[in-house]
């Protein structure tokens, strides 16, 4: 089975709470919430405010992606806006092992993301902790970017990874995520699809979630 973790981030912010409530409807498993600051990414979206406000309403765990420069100060933060997934970069984490044991002492699941120019080879010696491994198939900072090519072979060398060390954690795949490039990436060994602008902008995006989860291996 294909998981679905629409992107607020594409979401209509001035009906925030309408969106919110269609994704409860939909066949969505998880509401993907992009926090970045401008520092670590080109682009500022929301903060915890924001967040606080989605979890009212939201019905589907939170799968927060943090795009920011020092992730780990603000596990406490995150875990108090009702996140189930707390997501750093790899790229932005000193200390990557104490930041993942921070989240998970939290109460969170721990994920890693890596941009496009970070080898999996990275998360060696993590893999085995991680509940979850983010590859990002665009430059993180901005919605409705084109699909990345090299995503895929990357996906299979990461698949590899996880089925030799033994570790139990699933792939989520980030960025232009749509009709032609879903299938592609769920077979090449993805888990979870987040699709932000393929969603949003549709006229059904319910049928356009259902559509995403009845992809197979």
């Amino acid at each position: 089975m294909t998981y679905v973790s629409p992107s607020l981030l594409s979401a209509d912010f001035a009906n925030l709470q309408r969106d919110v409530e269609m994704l409860n409807e939909s066949e969505a498993d998880y509401m993907h919430i992009d926090v970045m600051d401008g520092v670590f990414v080109p682009n500022i979206s929301f903060g915890f405010p924001v967040m606080k406000a989605i979890a009212k309403y939201a019905q589907k765990p939170l799968d927060v992606h943090l795009m920011i420069v020092d992730p780990q100060r603000y596990v406490s933060q995150v875990r108090d806006c009702g996140a189930a997934i707390m997501n750093v970069h790899q790229e932005a984490c000193t200390h990557l092992d104490r930041t993942i044991q921070q989240i998970k002492q939290a109460g969170m699941k721990a994920a890693v993301t890596l941009n496009p120019a970070t080898p999996v080879c990275m998360l060696e010696d993590v893999i085995h902790e991680l509940d979850m491994v983010l590859l990002m198939s665009v430059n993180p900072g901005f919605a409705a970017q084109s699909f990345i090519e090299g995503t895929v072979a990357k996906l299979h060398r990461l698949r590899a990874l996880i089925e030799q060390s033994g570790s139990k954690a699933v792939i989520e795949v980030d960025g232009g995520i749509n009709a032609q490039t879903a299938p592609r990436v769920v077979e090449a060994g993805a888990d979870i699809l987040v699709a932000g602008s393929y969603v949003f902008s549709a006229q059904n995006p319910k049928e356009v979630i259902s559509s995403l989860k009845s992809l197979q291996k």
